[in-house]
């Protein structure tokens, strides 16, 4: 990277320096490797070597990283590092100057009726460039993409500005009659590109570790171009102004929907004349809480935006990870999602023919949705009612957590007493772990949603005397947050011992040492991310 920053030093066009810079930033951006903050070893590493080098080319490198650099202790530890270098003779590239004075000129949304994307375009001029130089003025697009939860999909430069709103104000003034086009106050732009970048982040995490929050993160969930572009977009959301209300610090506010409003929401649909063909009215209520709460906590507070992109989302990928729906309820949804958008559509202002092709696309759906839920039992090896056991709140990311905390409930030992070794509760929790302390048995224990190879587990521990009740009591608190995946660090580490080849009773000893030698919550993510 420093021999590449060399070219940094025939560069006049600030803008290209920074897009250079970014590149280079970009090359690490979203790895993760267990115990190791990547952003900050490779950073502070790249800041070091280029001090050390006392060339021109560290100085560039340095003036850059100092304005864009992704986090504040980054671009001060740069920053230092430039000016060390300056006093000590060497030479500052031109452009480092016009650095960090990019300014806001005006903000845009483009995008179409079904809100799949929105492209939000910020445009900057430096202060002290003429607005027709090179690099003067230029514009940086960002394309959140709501159907994978806000995150950013891609982001670019152009320096055709004016080629560019001109042709977005064309298609929404009648080139295209789905198109939209909008102004946005700075503010509200710097608000939706925040939260964007946060929702980024957190899905980028945990598709590395396979805990990502309310969406399962998609293979490929950013393009290169996003990566090379991440480093000069945050620094060009920090120079647009802050909302009054986020001055203090505070992140910016989604629409809140709470159980009461929705609940408001959902009887509104069930009592309209599009709703009135269904025939199941109890089936009918629990697909229609399903559908509001996905636009709720996925789709960015907006249950009644519906498209077909939205639709094939919500049945063929988020529906069947995220719920286990009863038999009544997966022959339901397909007809419950066509009321809701036929009613939900023309409310959110879509035309006609737009709610058609919605229509249209959950009807091609819906085959492969069938499909999926009526292999789901038989992927596993499990009989529903152990489904329902394992998921009484129809979470299915916690299956394999579960499964491998309560592996008894896989088998036919307990069927007849039920009752008594309920998940649930503590009591269920307690007896099934006592069995599973000091009784024998034969169940497969399930990772990743497969069978281990060799039959049953061993039971998890052996102890006689005063420590065997001190150990299941630890045992107990483990298999509660197993259960409850809190914390969110505690499966991923338990997953990664047990791809390394470690046996269950040694993956749940490791993890009760961890846990009892923590002092706090935060503590024990740390440990955790480092096993």
């Amino acid at each position: 990277m420093l021999r590449a920053a060399r070219a940094l030093l025939a560069t006049r066009d600030p803008l290209d320096a920074e897009l250079g810079v970014s590149e280079m930033l970009g090359s690490w951006w979203g790895r993760r490797m267990p115990g190791i903050d990547v952003e900050r070893r490779l950073g502070d590493g790249l800041i070091d070597r280029a001090a050390a080098s006392g060339s021109a080319a560290g100085l560039a490198l340095l003036a850059g990283i100092a304005v864009l650099g992704t986090s504040q202790r980054q671009r001060d530890l740069a920053a230092k590092a430039a000016d060390g270098l300056g006093s000590a003779g060497v030479g500052r590239p031109a452009w480092a100057d016009a650095l960090g004075r990019a300014r806001p000129v005006a903000a845009y949304v483009s995008g179409n009726r079904f809100a799949d994307t929105d492209d939000v375009i910020c445009v900057f001029r430096y202060d002290g460039v003429p607005a027709g130089a090179p690099g003067g003025t230029h514009a940086v697009i960002a394309v959140v993409d709501h159907n994978s939860g806000g995150v950013l999909r891609d982001a670019w430069v152009t320096t055709k500005v004016e080629r560019l709103l001109e042709h977005c104000r064309g298609e929404a003034g009648g080139g295209d009659p789905m198109a939209t086009f909008t102004s946005l106050r700075p503010e509200r732009a710097r608000a939706l590109l925040e939260e964007a970048l946060l929702r980024t982040d957190r899905a980028t995490a945990g598709a590395a570790d396979g805990r990502a929050a309310h969406h399962p993160a998609p293979a490929g969930l950013t393009g290169p171009s996003f990566a090379a572009h991440h480093a000069l977009l945050r620094a060009r959301v920090r120079a647009l102004p802050r909302a009054a209300a986020q001055r203090g610090g505070r992140a910016p506010t989604r629409p809140l929907w709470r159980r009461d409003r929705r609940a408001t929401l959902a009887a509104r649909f069930l009592a309209s004349e599009a709703a009135a063909g269904l025939s199941d009215s109890f089936a009918a209520s629990r697909c229609v809480d399903h559908i509001i709460g996905y636009g709720c906590d996925v789709d960015g507070g907006r249950p009644l935006r519906v498209s077909p992109r939205k639709v094939e989302a919500f049945l063929l990928t988020w529906l069947p990870r995220r719920v286990v729906l009863l038999p009544e309820e997966q022959e339901a949804m397909p007809h419950v999602l066509a009321a809701w958008v036929r009613w939900a559509g023309p409310r959110h202002g879509l035309p006609e023919v737009a709610v058609g092709a919605t229509l249209d696309a959950l009807w091609e759906a819906t085959s492969a949705f069938s499909t999926s839920y009526l292999d789901l039992a038989a992927s596993f090896g499990l009989r529903q009612e152990v489904v329902r056991r394992l998921l009484p709140d129809g979470d299915l990311s916690a299956l394999p957590r579960r499964m491998f905390a309560f592996p008894l409930l896989t088998s036919d030992l307990l069927e007849e007493s039920a009752a008594e070794f309920d998940p649930a509760t503590r009591e269920g929790r307690r007896a099934l772990l006592r069995l599973d302390h000091f009784g024998e048995y034969d169940a497969p224990v399930t990772h990743r949603g497969k069978h281990s190879a060799g039959g049953g587990p061993a039971p998890a521990a052996r102890a006689d005397g005063p420590d065997a009740e001190e150990q299941l009591a630890a045992h107990e608190r483990l298999a509660e947050r197993l259960w409850n995946g809190e914390p969110a660090a505690l499966w991923p580490a338990a997953e990664r011992l047990l791809d390394r080849g470690h046996t269950r009773p040694e993956v749940l000893r490791t993890l009760m040492r961890v846990a009892g030698a923590a002092e706090d919550g935060d503590d024990l993510t740390a440990r955790l991310d480092a096993l």
